[in-house]
């Protein structure tokens, strides 16, 4: 099958019905399986990927499903629908989902099926190679003088969240916890998405320090492989965070120097998918994705305008050293003859 007509079967697969439900040979009956197309890139391609392996290599009727973080997360908590959400972001969901875990009705099938994901705090490449013994924020935060802000030079440069961005009020209270006005830092509001993005372009292309506020898995980092500074404090508790860092300045009096809030991504099936999900589950449970080579489709699916469908393709037509080991041989071999 050509890659042009693999797209269009991918599209169609689960209306259509083509692949229908006998299992590939060695496996057992699969299914019918819906699958969230999350609106951003990283969790489009997943749920891209999930579909063709999963119709390709063991037989089972796909079907993707449009979705985003809340509008997935209620439907498949109170319809049952669709069957799968390949890259949940939980934080925004956490307490109701935890409720739904409880209660049975929804499952995590993988936590993490993609590495080195999260927020925090990062320095370009070049800065990290010239400068590998200021490894931690807190040794970064004794050298304002190496990251010269433009409009002082006297201060150093933090880069921040762009206001209206939730991370806003969290970089804004962790520096007041880290009190970085103090040693001697400015905190920068990019303005935009663009801005931000635009600050990192710049810094890394020319080589010069920046450190500020990203995360991952995204373009940006792929592109410029920015790199994730780690906190010598420890993570000060989620009354700090969700009660404090999280909030306005004027909620949060008292904030404490803490470790980034880990950001927990599942794997999230329905009771009914988990019954009877069988060999998708079993493959759903396995395949996490290198944090590295996400980040590398992500600047792949920039670079080249390419949709969730598209890049599915490329990753398996380009990468398969890291997608066959999620399946067996003959599952792969099934794939591989389709593309």
């Amino acid at each position: 099958m050509s890659r042009a007509v693999l797209t269009s079967a991918i599209t169609l697969g689960g209306a259509m019905a083509l692949a229908g439900t006998a299992a590939a040979g060695g496996h057992s009956k699969c299914g019918k399986v819906t699958i969230a197309d999350m609106n951003w890139a990283s969790a489009s391609l997943m749920a891209n990927v999930d579909a063709i392996i999963l119709k390709e290599g063991y037989g089972c009727e796909t079907e993707i499903i449009p979705g985003d973080t809340m509008p997935t997360f209620t439907s498949m908590n109170e319809k049952a629908n669709p069957d799968v959400a390949s890259e949940l972001w939980i934080n925004a969901v956490r307490e109701p989902l935890e409720k739904a875990m409880s209660e049975g009705r929804l499952h995590s099938a993988v936590k993490g099926p993609i590495t080195g994901l999260g927020e925090g705090w990062w320095v370009t490449e070049q800065f990290a190679k010239d400068h590998p013994d200021l490894n931690t924020v807190e040794k970064i935060l004794e050298r304002p003088d190496l990251f010269p802000y433009a409009e002082d030079k006297s201060k150093g440069a933090f880069m921040g969240c762009p206001a209206g961005w939730g991370c806003q009020l969290a970089n804004i209270n962790m520096f007041r916890a880290f009190e970085m006005e103090k040693k001697g830092w400015v905190l920068v509001d990019p303005g935009s998405s663009a801005g931000l993005d635009g600050s990192i372009a710049k810094a890394s292309e020319r080589g010069e320090p920046w450190f500020g506020y990203y995360w991952s898995p995204t373009a940006i980092i792929g592109k410029y492989n920015l790199q994730s500074i780690p906190f010598e404090a420890p993570f000060a508790g989620t009354d700090n965070w969700d009660g404090c860092i999280a909030k306005a300045e004027q909620e949060c009096t008292n904030p404490k120097p803490s470790a980034w809030t880990e950001s927990e991504v599942h794997t999230v099936v329905t009771d009914e998918f988990k019954k009877q999900g069988g060999v998708a589950l079993d493959f759903l449970s396995k395949r996490v994705w290198p944090g590295t080579v996400m980040n590398g489709m992500l600047v792949y699916m920039t670079d080249n305008q390419a949709s969730g469908e598209d890049a599915a393709i490329e990753f398996l037509a380009t990468k398969e050293d890291v997608w066959t080991k999620w399946v067996p041989a003959d599952v792969a071999k099934k794939v591989k003859s389709a593309l």
